[in-house]
């Protein structure tokens, strides 16, 4: 069974950079969609970007300018790239894969934005 490995979180000052990357275990053959989504306590998970098989992107409003998404194939990994951080970018951050018959979810990454 496919899992969802994610790493690179941790703590930053504001105005740093991190890398989170989001590594399939298994065969992700016919992924169609891959997606980052952030939540904090209290608040429902959203979308902070995203990636079609295609190479299409999208990014939430707070974050366009700042964050990028991107992919390697040969790795099954995907990346998000945060520069320019700021405190309210303090999250859980997850990855997430959508497939035919196919939806998964990373374990999570704690990202915490503070001096």
């Amino acid at each position: 069974q496919v899992q969802l490995v994610e790493s690179g979180g941790g703590l930053v000052q504001p105005g740093g950079s991190l890398r989170l990357s989001c590594a399939a275990s298994g065969s992700i053959f016919g992924i169609y969609f891959m997606a980052w989504y952030r939540q904090v306590p209290g608040q429902q998970r959203g979308l902070v970007a995203s990636m079609t098989r295609a190479g299409m992107t999208d990014y939430a409003d707070s974050v366009k300018g700042r964050f990028t998404i991107s992919r390697d194939n040969a790795k099954s990994t995907v990346y998000l790239q945060m520069n320019s951080l700021k405190p309210e970018d303090t999250a859980v951050y997850y990855c997430n894969v959508k497939g035919p018959g196919l939806d998964l979810w990373g374990q999570g990454t704690q990202v915490t934005v503070s001096s």
